[in-house]
């Protein structure tokens, strides 16, 4: 686990988001405050037990990234490009003018490459080994996340892939941050991407029990909270966020949108998929991101959490978050509107959790109609409500009991 002693808070000078809500920051925001799952049936994914998926629309490679990239790029990186470029102009620097060497990349992903591996897979049964793509390897491995962002903004710094579970993004987040600390790098492009709506990822979920069996009704599947939660919709995408020491983004005029002023982590050394049950490590990251934060529980005005959608997670978070901070945040899960992303869940919800504080804003859950008698707190639904945010958290957490958590503050 990090330090949890107060540490400098760090600024967050750039955003950039692709998800099922849209292409882009704002169409991702309108969309999760406006509180309508983006979840529909899947042609990909028919003849499954479940087909349900939030796609991105209208992601053209070609257009959005560049015309060698569908030849080059597994999805996940396509998704991370377009939002890394967003959020590298959000935060008004130019890659042509920066100092490379001073520039890390750190992006968290679950999975990699999953499409590109089924695919090249068939092609090998159906073809034989000289119909598989000499691009095979690079194009799935998780790190090329990292790798091409590097290779498409000039960033020469450290560079690297966290991979833990589904808060790889928040983890890719909190590691960016140390690195500033450090004096590793000036400037860090941090986030999450993942593209694992592939057949076989699908039906590996399916097969666990881990997603809603709504087919009936797919975009009332996702429902974080709600008593009727039967669990996740699988969803991809990617959030970016561009992150440096606040002194030297104020030196240089930049809009510090929010501050990053804590980051905790933990393992539940507990289970395979099943969070721990009375929430221990999770209260401990929790805590620890406070701690660095300088923040008491009750400064926390706002939740982004986890919020699967899913039995047990929810539980247990939902009573971990109320052992940690009372009742008096104004709680919501951004995966009703978008699913579940996996690898970039927490990345995406940072992004999110930014723009409330930012905004003053906190978007509903969609799809929670009845809240679980047994979540005692002030989850936000039916629409997005107005309040003053000096602080706020955002918690992720992953299979093999890998918890993270993030503190913003107002800038």
């Amino acid at each position: 686990m990090p330090a949890a002693r107060p540490a400098a808070p760090v600024a967050v000078t750039g955003l950039g988001l692709v998800t099922a809500a849209g292409i882009g920051t704002e169409a991702t925001w309108d969309g999760v405050c406006a509180g309508v799952s983006a979840a529909a049936r899947n042609p990909a994914l028919d003849g499954l037990p479940v087909d349900i998926s939030c796609t991105v629309p209208g992601l053209d490679p070609a257009r959005h990234v560049g015309r060698r990239s569908v030849l080059m790029h597994d999805r996940f990186t396509q998704l991370a490009i377009v939002a890394a470029r967003e959020a590298v102009a959000d935060a008004g620097l130019d890659p042509r003018r920066w100092d490379g060497a001073r520039v890390g990349v750190v992006v968290g992903c679950g999975l990699g490459g999953v499409s590109t591996w089924e695919e090249q897979h068939r092609r090998m049964l159906e073809g034989g080994p000289g119909k598989v793509s000499a691009l095979l390897v690079p194009m799935l491995v998780p790190n090329m996340a990292a790798g091409n962002l590097a290779i498409d903004l000039g960033a020469t710094g450290p560079n690297f892939v966290t991979a833990t579970a589904c808060s790889s993004g928040a983890t890719a987040i909190g590691t960016a941050a140390q690195l500033l600390r450090e004096d590793a790098c000036d400037i860090v492009v941090a986030g999450g991407a993942e593209a694992g709506i592939s057949p076989l990822m699908v039906t590996g979920f399916a097969q666990m029990g881990a997603l809603s069996r709504r087919l009936d009704e797919p975009a009332a599947a996702s429902r974080p909270f709600d008593a009727g939660r039967d669990g996740f919709v699988i969803g991809e995408g990617s959030g970016i966020l561009v992150l440096e020491r606040e002194a030297d983004a104020r030196a240089r005029g930049a809009r510090v949108r929010s501050l990053l002023a804590g980051y905790g982590a933990s393992a539940d050394a507990h289970h395979l998929t099943a969070p721990e049950p009375e929430g221990r490590a999770v209260l401990a990251a929790v805590r620890a991101a406070l701690r660095q934060a300088d923040a008491a529980p009750g400064d926390i005005g706002h939740v982004n959490a986890h919020g699967t959608s899913t039995r047990l997670n929810d539980a247990v978070e939902a009573a971990t978050l109320r052992r940690a901070l009372g009742d008096g945040a104004a709680v919501t899960s951004a995966k009703g509107v978008l699913g579940h992303t996996l690898g970039a869940a927490g990345a995406i919800e940072a992004a999110l959790t930014v723009l409330a504080v930012e905004r003053s804003l906190v978007p509903p859950t969609a799809n929670l109609v009845q809240l679980d008698p047994d979540v005692e707190l002030d989850v936000v639904a039916g629409s997005p409500r107005k309040a003053s945010i000096d602080a706020a958290l955002s918690t992720s957490f992953g299979f093999g009991g890998q918890n993270a958590a993030l503190v913003f503050t107002a800038a």
